[in-house]
């Protein structure tokens, strides 16, 4: 972070496999990353190399575009931050996996529905890669096990451009779910890898989810 609190992100970049660059932020709050995606889409080039940054939040509710404030059930200390994705309101926390995607989807060759089936592709591969059965759910954008939510994803697209991404649930405190009606479903379950026995470590699958995709949005 700079000493005015904003998120820095023009340190040492990481590039490897695919056509982005990588950006392991660990744990930043989630106002100046917000800003720090924001700023890095209106500056971009075509020439710009896409982005991926991995990261968790501190305890915060964001709530999407279209967001509805009686989604917020119970009252909590945790912040509800009202922001420019679409979708409703969801939960980010320690031990989630955050993936921001700030790619550009003209050079992809695709739109953004095919980047949303590409990115829950690749939760659903991370999942399958540690034994647990994933599935898309028809008109809920994001990844379920056996219904409950594991994984949400909303995106920005601005001037072909894309910015936030996704959470994975991974080891993490659930009880503030319980204050929301996640992504709008009043009574959507939510699980996490530990709850399904997935005993791989966070970094291992911040790894692994890197390399998906890496792999899913460039092939």
């Amino acid at each position: 972070m700079g000493e005015d609190g904003a998120l820095t992100v023009n340190g040492e970049r990481e590039a490897g496999r695919g056509e982005a660059i990588v950006r392991n932020l660990g744990r930043v709050e989630y106002l100046p990353t917000w800003r720090a995606m924001q700023d890095f889409t209106a500056q971009r080039s075509a020439d710009t190399p896409d982005e991926i940054w991995l990261l968790e939040h501190p305890p915060v509710y964001t709530q999407g575009q279209a967001g509805k404030p009686e989604h917020l059930i119970a009252a909590t200390d945790i912040p509800v931050v009202p922001i420019d994705r679409g979708g409703q309101i969801t939960y980010h926390g320690p031990g989630q996996i955050v993936a921001y995607v700030l790619v550009d989807l003209r050079r992809c060759g695709y739109g953004i529905r095919e980047l949303v089936t590409r990115m829950e592709q690749a939760v659903i591969d991370v999942l399958d890669g540690v034994a647990v059965s994933a599935t898309r759910q028809a008109g809920a954008p994001g990844v379920y096990v056996a219904g409950a939510k594991i994984a949400a994803l909303g995106l920005r697209v601005k001037q072909g451009c894309t910015y936030h991404g996704l959470a994975l649930n991974v080891d993490m405190d659930l009880q503030p779910f319980l204050a929301i009606n996640p992504c709008g479903y009043a009574g959507m379950q939510v699980t996490q890898c530990r709850a399904l026995g997935v005993s791989e470590s966070l970094p291992a699958l911040v790894q692994a989810v890197e390399l998906a995709l890496r792999h899913t949005i460039y092939s």
